[in-house]
């Protein structure tokens, strides 16, 4: 195959308020709104440069949310700039009473796992650059990456998290 996609254009997912979700993804994560039809859909970017990266179609107030292990989208990722973004965006999540469902120290990257108000499943990381990633051709990907080496306010329910799993 000679070609391959340039990158991913944007994740469109179903939300039971168009208007509501819009207003959580722009206090939270400071998205910019391109296109907004009420009663219809949303269309967000942290990209100027970008139509949208994520389209939020309203299905209405009864519908059903997603179903954890079932087929479907499991989470979509955000990416910081930096640690330090990452840093404040965690206390951000705190301060609004977002449940963290899990930090993961993934070692090239760290993540917070959080859901949406309609149950959709968001991490929100940092990745360190891939020259610092280590590698391990037995592992998952870039495995190879020794744990511990994005330290922040998340150490402790990282800690915590490793104790339940065992």
């Amino acid at each position: 195959m000679g070609y391959k996609p340039g990158k991913l254009g944007h994740v469109n997912i179903f939300v039971r308020n168009a208007a509501r979700a819009r207003d959580w993804y722009e206090d939270l994560l400071g998205l910019h709104t391109y296109g907004f039809t009420p009663g219809r859909a949303a269309f967000m970017t942290s990209d100027l440069g970008n139509s949208h990266e994520i389209a939020l179609v309203e299905v209405g107030d009864n519908a059903s949310g997603p179903v954890s292990g079932q087929v479907g989208l499991n989470h979509m990722a955000w990416y910081m700039d930096s640690l330090d973004d990452l840093k404040e965006l965690y206390f951000r999540i705190k301060e609004k009473n977002i449940k963290i469902e899990r930090v993961s120290d993934h070692g090239h990257a760290i993540g917070i796992y959080i859901r949406d108000l309609d149950g959709n499943g968001i991490e929100i990381s940092y990745e360190m650059p891939s020259s610092e990633w280590g590698h391990d051709e037995g592992q998952y990907m870039i495995g190879g990456t020794e744990k511990g080496r994005l330290s922040g306010p998340w150490d402790e329910e990282i800690a915590r998290d490793a104790v339940v799993r065992t």
